[in-house]
């Protein structure tokens, strides 16, 4: 297990990640607002509101008046940013943080944000259609992350991240050894867990890492002097 701590890639367009910046600040603010502060029963009454939950996507399944806080298409998006504890949300803010500027300095803010918001959907659209019929919410940044990632890793591959391995000793590496590692440990943990809901929930993860990808070799020709890794 590691996180990343930093890179050695500056920004190069922009001046500073204003949306990266602002979409860790968010998920901090919400986080702070709503796991902290509500009772164990409304917090769970929340996720089951602002989460993804399959079957109510699909419509075999409706929540309960005091649980629909919004329509159900639109938790598509607000899963992204809840968190199931302090250990879920840092993780996801770090490589946010680590990778999400470069990859705001080649699309532009307005694009890296579509671009976030996007991977995140499609991660999700995934995990519903894996198990359409799960009455489980599905919360987190996880699956846009990967999508952000999987960006840094077509983009830049050869810069140096560091990272803190087994979070306790940190590591200059490659970022195609840091983020191919990354992927890897999503695929094992597959095949290790026993839990089917969290084996799908890993499936998400993998899926926003793909739409990443391809998005990024899609439009990587469009900024051939910033993309040099």
């Amino acid at each position: 297990m590691f996180v990343p701590l930093y890179d050695d890639n500056p920004l190069r367009v922009i001046r500073f990640q204003y949306v990266t910046g602002a979409l860790v600040g968010l998920n901090l603010l919400i986080f702070l607002l709503t796991d902290w502060r509500l009772p164990a029963e409304r917090y769970d009454a929340m996720v089951m509101g602002l989460g993804v939950i399959p079957s109510v996507i699909t419509d075999q399944a409706v929540l309960s008046p005091d649980l629909a806080l919004i329509p159900p298409s639109l938790t598509l998006l607000t899963y992204m940013f809840i968190h199931g504890g302090w250990m879920h949300l840092i993780g996801n803010m770090l490589f946010l943080w680590v990778f999400g500027d470069n990859i705001e300095d080649i699309m532009g803010s307005w694009r890296f944000l579509l671009f976030f918001l996007f991977c995140g959907v499609v991660a999700a659209l995934a995990h519903v259609a894996l198990v359409p019929d799960s009455n489980a919410p599905l919360i987190g940044a996880s699956g846009a992350v990967a999508g952000v990632m999987a960006a840094y890793l077509v983009f830049y591959p050869r810069r140096r991240v560091w990272i803190l391995l087994f979070l306790r000793i940190p590591l200059p590496m490659p970022a195609s050894f840091v983020l191919i590692g990354w992927l890897l440990f999503q695929v094992l943990s597959i095949f290790v867990t026993v839990n089917d809901e969290v084996q799908i929930a890993w499936i998400a993860h993998i899926s926003g890492f793909a739409v990443g990808a391809i998005i990024a070799y899609a439009v990587r020709r469009r900024w051939p002097v910033l993309a040099k890794g």
